[in-house]
């Protein structure tokens, strides 16, 4: 029944700053606006082959923080994790060290403009996401 994972949407306090980190910094696609008469109200921008990450503008008038996130988080497949940190890191976002997750999936971490953490993994033929294998987690 289920294909595929279509879009997560997202909010944002800042359009022209969450444009910049999607599409400057991680270097997305943005494939179509959403406008309310002549204002820009979102967009959405192409992760993947029909995979995209929906944005927009926060029109609560409060100022989001970390207990108002909706989404705990969204993870982005890379090819090559440690590219992916230097990129992150050349354009002055803060990323987590790389670490080998539960899963045996390489991952780092970043937040967006809005504080939404963002996960990125580096499958590798250990990954459960690719041998289907139980992952034990250790809390």
């Amino acid at each position: 029944m289920i294909k595929a994972l279509a879009h997560v949407c997202i909010l944002s306090s800042d359009l022209d700053r969450t444009l910049d980190f999607y599409c400057g910094t991680l270097e997305l696609r943005r494939k179509f606006d959403f406008v309310e008469g002549e204002e820009l109200i979102g967009f959405y921008l192409e992760v993947g082959r029909n995979q995209f990450i929906e944005v927009f503008k926060d029109r609560s008038g409060n100022e989001a923080g970390p207990q108002d996130k909706r989404i705990k988080h969204f993870c982005l497949e890379v090819e090559d994790i440690d590219a992916a940190r230097d990129r992150l890191l050349s354009k002055g976002i803060a990323v987590t060290d790389k670490k080998k997750g539960n899963d045996a999936s390489w991952q780092i971490w970043c937040k967006d403009p809005d504080g939404i953490d963002v996960e990125f993994h580096q499958y590798n033929p250990d990954s459960s996401q690719v041998t289907g294998a139980r992952c034990h987690v250790n809390r």
